[in-house]
C-alpha cells in the first residue's frame, strides 16, 4: 500500500502544473508549503480521488468520569443502647450479614432490674388504685364519701397510670414487653436486635466496655439501594440527564462492566465546579462494597450532526484539514475543526464553512504527501 501511495506521489509531484506556484500558503509554514494543487484527470485517476459533502449523522461521545460506591443515609443505621449498660456479649465482626431480628448483642446492667422491679411494683399498685377508684364513685353516689376524697382517688389513680405508661416505654426501649414481664422474669440482661437485613460495617465496642446512651455499638448497612457517586464537571451536566444509562467498573477488574442508570442529578456545585451525580446499579454485586473507587463511562447522544469520514481529513503541526475541489482539478488544503468521533465518521464544528463545497473523501492523505514533497523540492 505504501509502495503505491508513493507512487502516486511521484506520479502527482513530476507534473504539477505551474500556476501552483502564485497560491495561498500554509499557516506557520508559509515559506515552504502551498496549500493548493493542481491535478490532471490522469493523476486523479490514478490516486483514486472522490469527492464529497458532509453527512448528517447522529453521533454520540463518551464521558469518562469517577465516583465511589455510596449508601443513601435512609439505609445506614447505627445501633446504640438508650439506657447505656456494660456489653456481655456479641460476635459481630465488619462485613459480616445480618438478619432482621436476630440477636446481635447482649447487654447487662443493675439499671435494667430496677427499671422492671419499679415497672411491677407500680402494676400492682395499680391495680388496687383502680379498685379504690371503683369504691370511690359507689360511696360518692350514696353520699358515703364526698366528693373531695373521689377526687384524691382518681387523681392518684390518674398519676400511678401516667407512671405505668412511661416505665412501659422505657422497657420498649431496651427490648423488653412490658406485656409479658412478670416477678419470675426481672432479668439483669437485655438483647440487642437488629433492625435490618444488611451487613455490618462498623464495630465501636468490645465486651465488657461500658457505653453510654450516646454512644454508637455498631453500624449497619442495608444494601439494597447501595448507589454509584460520580462527580461530573459544569460544563458536562447539561449533557445528562435521569434514566440515561452507563456502565461502570473497578481498577481491579475493568473488563467486568456493571450497568447503571442516573437516577439523581445535583444542582450544588462543589469548589472545585463538579456535583455529584447519583446512579443506581441495574444489578447489584455485594463484592461492591461502599467506598470502593470506580470508573464509569457514560454515552452522550449529541443529535443530528454534520460528519466526515476520518479518512478525508488529515493532520498537519497539529492542525486539522480537508482538501476542497475548486473546479479545473484543482484541490485546496483548508483547516476545519472537528468534535466527536464515532465508528470512523468526525463531527465537524461550524459546518456551513463547508456548505455547497466539495470535499475530498478518498485520497486525501496522498495529496498531503504531495504538498509536503513539492515543499522539500
Amino acid at each position: 500500500m505504501k509502495k503505491n501511495i508513493l507512487y502516486i506521489i511521484l506520479i502527482i509531484t513530476s507534473v504539477s502544473c505551474a500556476d501552483n506556484k502564485k497560491t495561498e500558503q500554509v499557516p506557520g509554514n508559509e515559506s515552504k508549503m502551498t496549500n493548493t494543487i493542481v491535478l490532471t484527470e490522469k493523476q486523479i485517476s490514478a490516486s483514486g480521488i472522490t469527492t464529497g459533502v458532509p453527512e448528517e449523522r447522529s453521533m454520540s461521545a463518551i464521558i469518562k468520569v469517577n465516583g465511589r460506591i455510596d449508601v443513601p443515609p435512609q439505609n445506614m443505621f447505627s445501633v446504640s443502647m438508650p439506657l447505656g449498660g456494660y456489653l456481655r456479649n456479641t460476635q459481630l465482626l465488619p462485613g459480616m450479614h445480618v438478619k432482621k431480628g436476630e440477636v446481635i448483642a447482649v447487654m447487662e446492667d443493675q439499671q435494667y432490674i430496677q427499671l422492671q422491679q419499679d415497672y411491677l411494683t407500680v402494676k400492682t399498685k395499680m391495680q388496687y388504685l383502680e379498685t379504690e377508684l371503683q369504691r370511690q364513685k359507689e360511696l360518692n353516689q350514696g353520699k358515703a364519701a364526698s366528693d373531695k376524697v373521689l377526687q384524691q382517688a382518681q387523681l392518684e389513680y390518674n398519676t400511678q397510670k401516667i407512671t405505668q405508661h412511661a416505665l412501659a416505654e422505657k422497657l420498649k426501649l431496651i427490648n423488653i414487653n412490658p406485656q409479658a414481664l412478670s416477678e419470675n422474669s426481672i432479668s439483669k440482661s437485655v438483647n440487642i436486635y437488629s433492625p435490618i437485613n444488611g451487613f455490618v460495617s462498623r464495630v465501636n465496642v468490645n465486651i465488657g466496655k461500658y457505653v453510654n446512651p450516646a454512644d454508637i455499638l455498631f453500624e449497619l448497612i442495608n444494601p439494597d439501594d447501595i448507589h454509584l457517586n460520580l462527580k461530573l464537571f459544569e460544563k458536562d451536566l447539561a449533557k445528562l440527564s435521569i434514566g440515561l444509562p452507563l456502565v461502570a467498573y473497578t481498577n481491579m477488574d475493568p473488563g467486568k462492566k456493571y450497568k447503571c442508570e442516573i437516577s439523581l442529578i445535583s444542582k450544588d456545585l462543589s469548589a472545585d465546579k463538579t456535583a455529584d451525580v447519583h446512579c443506581h446499579f441495574e444489578k447489584y454485586d455485594h463484592s461492591l462494597i461502599p467506598g470502593m473507587y470506580m470508573n464509569a463511562e457514560i454515552r452522550i447522544k449529541n443529535g443530528k450532526t454534520f460528519a466526515l469520514p476520518d479518512e478525508s481529513i488529515v493532520s498537519f503541526e497539529g492542525a486539522s484539514y480537508v482538501f476542497l475541489g475548486n473546479g479545473q482539478n484543482r484541490f485546496q488544503m483548508t483547516p476545519v475543526q472537528t468534535g466527536l468521533h464515532e465508528n470512523g465518521y468526525s463531527e465537524l464544528i461550524n459546518p456551513e464553512k463547508l456548505n455547497d463545497k466539495k470535499i475530498v473523501t478518498k485520497g486525501a492523505y496522498t495529496l498531503l504527501m504531495a504538498l509536503k514533497n513539492k515543499a522539500e523540492e
